[in-house]
């Protein structure tokens, strides 16, 4: 297809397939055409929920010629390798986070879709919501003047206490870092562009975990990944202070505070797309709150934005570019913590321009073929 909305079908209905299904089939430049999963009652059932018209095995869904947009939401180690194969069958790729679980394996991704003149992207696209744009339209405006250093902490108990499934967080692919580094970082390289070096401590703090919520409550399970992670981040013209723990009883989620030659910005959460940014400036006793401004809209916004740019043939903003700088810097992160010393990022990545606060998810651009 050559215009008009494009066709997207769905991989993986677990947790997370709710909030994508309930906005891209809100949102009149995609159509979701199929939905697929390793349990097909559980994808007809999340197809029959949400209107969509078509749902099976995934081989289906890579045979369907309405799919146009593979949204891949299985689990992290699953994610390469449905990537790979929905590339292989001529479909553009928007993926939940982490991108690979290893270098080698990202590469070849973005390798095979440039060879086949395709597109991979990534979440998080929490980046391209109100809240982080806003508060990146202030820092580059140079309200708190030159940025110098950052604070990113999310500390929380773990996710077993609610998740009814929640062995993956804890397996390779997961833990804090991967899990929820990608939100930290990919908000700080918006900030603060490419990570240069980073120097990683942490562990974990058991050797199994027990189910919290659910039919299978009560359930032992191993945990084989840190689940408390710190480092320190250096850029080219600042650093960052990183926490991520799934072991903490004081539960700390969403701070970031980004602090310059002028002032201080306490950011918005960077898994969220709403709330304010906070700014508290040397030359000011008061703080000034700025509302964020923007589209109210959450995830499958970065899937709608690759479509788009599919369309018109620009870039897109969440970029597998972008996905596979961050996977280097969080895989940085776990070599320094093995080795005991600092790890330098080789790869690089130019950071997006900013979405126009005008940018509206539910307007309809693309006509129909």
């Amino acid at each position: 297809m050559t215009g008009g909305p494009v066709g997207v079908g769905i991989i993986g209905t677990g947790v997370i397939s709710g909030t994508y299904l309930e906005n891209l089939t809100a949102f009149p430049d995609v159509r979701v055409v199929r939905v697929a999963d390793l349990d097909t009652g559980r994808a007809a059932a999340r197809a029959a929920e949400y209107g969509v018209p078509r749902a099976g095995t995934v081989a289906e869904l890579l045979a369907d010629p309405d799919v146009e947009l593979v949204v891949n939401l299985t689990v992290p180690a699953a994610h390469a390798d449905v990537g790979l194969a929905a590339l292989e069958a001529g479909k553009h790729v928007w993926t939940e986070k982490p991108l690979a679980l290893d270098r080698q394996t990202g590469r070849k991704l973005l390798d095979r879709a440039r060879e086949k003149g395709l597109r991979v992207a990534s979440a998080p696209d929490t980046v391209l919501g109100a809240a982080l744009q806003t508060a990146r339209r202030t820092v580059e405006a140079g309200r708190i003047g030159r940025p110098l250093t950052a604070l990113a902490l999310f500390q929380v108990p773990g996710p077993e206490r609610w998740h009814p499934a929640p062995e993956f967080y804890f397996q390779p692919g997961g833990g804090p870092l991967l899990d929820m580094g990608p939100y930290y970082l990919t908000a700080l390289v918006h900030l603060l562009g490419p990570v240069r070096r980073v120097t990683g401590a942490g562990g974990r703090a058991r050797d199994t975990r027990v189910v919290g919520s659910g039919p299978r409550a009560g359930t032992e399970f191993p945990v084989s990944v840190a689940t408390t992670v710190t480092a320190l981040v250096e850029f080219e013209h600042a650093s960052a202070q990183l926490v991520l723990s799934f072991d903490s009883a004081l539960e700390r989620g969403g701070l970031v505070e980004l602090t310059g030659t002028l002032g201080t910005a306490v950011l918005p959460d960077p898994n969220r797309f709403d709330r304010p940014t906070r700014l508290l400036l040397l030359d000011r006793d008061e703080p000034e709150e700025l509302a964020p401004r923007g589209h109210a809209a959450s995830r499958g916004t970065g899937a709608l934005e690759l479509a788009r740019a599919i369309r018109a043939g620009v870039p897109e903003r969440a970029s597998g570019e972008l996905a596979y700088h961050v996977l280097d810097a969080m895989l940085a992160i776990d070599e320094s913590m093995t080795r005991g010393q600092s790890v330098e990022v080789t790869s690089s990545v130019d950071v997006p321009p900013l979405l126009p606060p005008e940018w509206d998810p539910y307007a309809k651009t693309l006509g129909e073929t």
